[in-house]
């Protein structure tokens, strides 16, 4: 099918990621969120007051979030729009995009923003009141901590449920570290010519606000805290669990960033696009979920339920763009669908460039746009698990406007 909503292209953004407790551990997410927003709208010329509908998308909570999306939206000057703040851990960023192309498919709205943003670093300490317990204390939690360690169905970690798929499918260490090395060598594409390919959506140099966003700190050249694996290195590195085939290498970094998309109609698309010749279209969404702890799994029914809406199959796709927190992720995902794993997430990932959960997959769709259009146009996939054994997916199309 094809939706009625469109992304207006070049109508997106994304900060560089920065690795934890690095250059915005100290920023509030929804506050930096919105400054930047502010940021990019005007450097695309579009009134924030056009909005008149929005989407927060977060998996960790920030002082005042109860508030979430009309703060935002007000702190940007989109004073008409309102709308809900979604929380689906890395599944978030697909799901805000679908949110805004619905009420723009039911008449709702004319012009939405998914915008989403996250902070791994500093996590809140939570305490939960409890008069019964003993001597009347409640209980703790570290937000981002204890549910990176502990799935409360299972007891499980997240690496458990790649160890999982790993032993499930037969995908050795060596198997992994061979696609990182792949990986890392492909986003290397995107910092060619100074970073041409990311500053189609970036700004970079990238001016780091302090906290109360008046001034800027220091600046970015891009990502921050990308590894530079060699063979050697990796081969060096144990499991991460005994008896496993899980190393440190072969899985992402906790980050921090925020990134965000338009979504509208196709009459207003081409009167927001920075290239108005060229149409962003979305054909399909997906949601799945799998077996308990197989949460890598579960990107292939996702991508499946997308591609089938979109009537087309993984063959005539001319990109597909995976959130891979760990390599197995990508070898799971070619081995079952045939894609060729070595032309997968052409100029970067989340294995890559980290992992910030929210923003996560609305960057990963805005490269995979981008990259269709150097193609030329084109079917592009995205396909991401997400805690708790589910994944989204969605199929989109870069192509002439008519």
């Amino acid at each position: 099918m094809t939706y009625k909503a469109e992304i207006p292209y070049g109508a997106y953004w994304s900060t560089p990621f920065a690795r934890w407790q690095g250059s915005f551990a100290n920023l509030h997410s929804i506050e930096f969120a919105a400054h930047v927003a502010r940021l990019e709208l005007a450097k695309r010329k579009i009134d924030p007051t056009t909005f008149d509908y929005g989407v927060l998308g977060f998996s960790v909570p920030q002082k005042h979030s109860f508030y979430g999306l009309p703060w935002l939206t007000g702190m940007i000057g989109a004073t008409r729009a309102g709308g809900p703040t979604m929380m689906q851990a890395c599944a978030t960023g697909v799901r805000t995009l679908l949110a805004a192309t619905q009420e723009i498919e039911a008449g709702m709205a004319s012009t939405a923003l998914a915008i989403n943003c996250d902070r791994t670093s500093n996590g809140p300490h939570l305490y939960y009141p409890n008069p019964r317990g003993p001597g009347g204390t409640g209980a703790a939690e570290d937000w981002v901590m204890d549910n990176f360690g502990c799935d409360p169905l299972g007891g499980h970690t997240m690496l458990q449920t790649a160890e999982n798929v790993a032993a499930k499918h037969g995908i050795g260490t060596a198997e992994q570290h061979e696609l990182v090395l792949r990986r890392e060598e492909q986003y290397r594409q995107s910092l060619e010519n100074d970073s041409a390919f990311l500053k189609r959506f970036m700004s970079l140099p990238f001016e780091v606000p302090a906290p109360n966003f008046k001034k800027t700190v220091s600046t970015m050249v891009g990502d921050e805290g990308v590894s530079n694996s060699t063979p050697e290195g990796l081969a060096k590195l144990k499991p991460v669990q005994a008896g496993g085939v899980v190393t440190f290498g072969a899985q992402t970094h906790p980050a921090d960033g925020n990134a965000a998309i338009v979504v509208t109609t196709r009459e207003k698309a081409r009167e927001l696009s920075t290239n108005p010749k060229i149409a962003v279209r979305l054909h399909g969404f997906g949601l799945a979920r799998v077996a308990l702890a197989y949460m890598p799994e579960a990107m292939l029914p996702a991508a499946q339920c997308a591609l089938k809406q979109a009537g087309r199959s993984v063959a005539q796709m001319t990109a597909i763009k995976t959130h891979n927190p760990f390599a197995a992720n990508d070898i799971f995902f070619a081995k079952q669908t045939g894609a060729d794993l070595k032309s997968m997430n052409n100029y970067g990932c989340s294995l890559v460039w980290g992992h910030p959960q929210a923003p996560m997959g609305t960057r990963a769709i805005i490269e995979l746009i981008e990259e269709l259009a150097l193609r030329g146009g084109g079917f592009g996939l995205f396909t991401g698990c997400a805690a708790g054994d589910t994944a989204m997916s969605v199929v989109l199309e870069v192509c002439d406007a008519k």
